[in-house]
């Protein structure tokens, strides 16, 4: 029983400090588009190489 504890207080702590796959990334800063040209351009921006280094 404190194993499941344990592993379970581990995830979370762990989860805190996962960092989001670009993916992730690409897509909330797509999601964050106003209009269809904010989000053209952002799609542009992304295929430019926006987040490469992420």
């Amino acid at each position: 029983m404190t194993t499941n504890r344990f592993s379970n207080l581990f995830g979370r702590v762990a989860g805190a400090f996962r960092v989001p796959s670009r993916r992730k990334v690409e897509l909330d800063y797509l999601n964050q588009s106003i209009s269809i040209n904010d989000l053209e351009r952002r799609q542009h921006e992304i295929d430019a190489g926006k987040f490469h280094s992420f």
